[in-house]
């Protein structure tokens, strides 16, 4: 059997997705109306409604809004025009931090200082936004607490490790740049490649992120080195206007849509001339549904959340990429 935009059910697929006879909330049976399938990854984060002909991905939502997109075949034509690089785990190794602060948030909704996360829980609170991450933890652990008071105590948290880390305080390593960041990226711009920076991240925690990450390497302003860089916008809080963000993360494709569309320029005509690169099962999903071939980075949870038969190839290290990326 074929899985239009995927490819044959092998053992890859079948090790990595779960079948299902109900998806979409209800709305999709195998059998009628055309379909001959329905899968879920092991995260269960989407269903692949499967036809003869086409392939639909159903995105569950744990704040209460789930959407339904086609999935293209992914075809790349090396070189490549555009590289979308996702931020945490990808460009800049900082997920053992924010997962700290979703348990810290955790831990402050239980009051309980000495509350710890499971290993299971670590594909639920990264990848997403911040609000799924929150709302995953609020139904696991403390069901009679809301996002509202979450989202509270985990911006509390956020300003002031921020302020510690800036001031040259707070957590050490929090912001670490990938190996070979620097060489990678100078590699792309010596070949004319245009580089997206794509994250899930509000903007209050990505940008200290990738700052942080420039500095160390001496590389100057991120804002004069890439040619977009695109993040869900900031909170929404009292006196501050925010974006659709934290509805429409990754594994949505809106982020990087956006950032080839709109950032890049990039007519959707030409997305075989663009490759993702993404860490996390949430991401590798998004890339697949703006259109483009994905690059998955070893070290995040693409394994776990059994997003690999979405992928071109896996690689361990960025420069490993750039044969592919390069056409060399």
């Amino acid at each position: 059997m074929e899985i239009p935009g995927i490819g044959p059910v092998n053992e890859t697929v079948c090790h990595d997705f779960i079948p299902l006879e109900v998806g979409g909330g209800g709305l999709f049976r195998v059998g009628e109306n055309g379909v001959k399938a329905i899968y879920t990854p092991l995260d269960k984060v989407s269903e692949l409604i499967v036809y003869e002909d086409k392939t639909l991905v159903f995105i569950n939502s744990k704040m209460g809004y789930p959407a339904i997109y086609p999935l293209a075949p992914a075809r790349f034509e090396g070189p490549a025009e555009a590289v979308l690089m996702d931020l945490d785990g990808t460009s800049v190794h900082s997920e053992h931090f924010w997962i700290w602060v979703i348990e810290q948030t955790t831990a402050r909704l239980l009051d309980n200082a000495g509350f710890q996360l499971e290993a299971a829980d670590e594909p639920h609170v990264s990848g997403h936004s911040v609000s799924e991450h929150l709302s995953y933890c609020i139904n696991k652990y403390c069901p009679d607490k809301t996002v509202e008071e979450a989202r509270n105590h985990y911006f509390d948290i956020v300003h002031h490790e921020m302020a510690e880390i800036t001031a040259g305080r707070g957590r050490p390593n929090a912001f670490e740049p990938a190996p070979n960041l620097d060489e990678f990226l100078y590699k792309l711009k010596e070949n004319k490649v245009k580089i997206g920076l794509v994250t899930s991240g509000l903007y209050e925690k990505a940008w200290p992120e990738i700052l942080s990450a420039f500095r160390t390497l001496k590389m100057g302003d991120p804002l004069n080195f890439y040619d977009a860089i695109i993040s869900a916008g900031h909170a929404i809080r009292k006196g501050q206007a925010g974006t659709l963000g934290e509805l429409a993360p990754k594994p949505h494709p809106w982020l990087y849509a956006e950032t080839a569309r709109v950032g890049l320029g990039i007519d959707f005509s030409r997305r075989h001339r663009v490759i993702g690169m993404e860490d996390s099962g949430a991401g590798v999903v998004s890339i697949r549904l703006a259109g483009f071939t994905a690059i998955g980075v070893n070290g995040g949870n693409i394994d776990r959340s059994g997003s690999n038969p979405f992928l071109h190839c896996k690689i361990d290290s960025l420069l490993e990429a750039l044969p592919i990326i390069l056409g060399k």
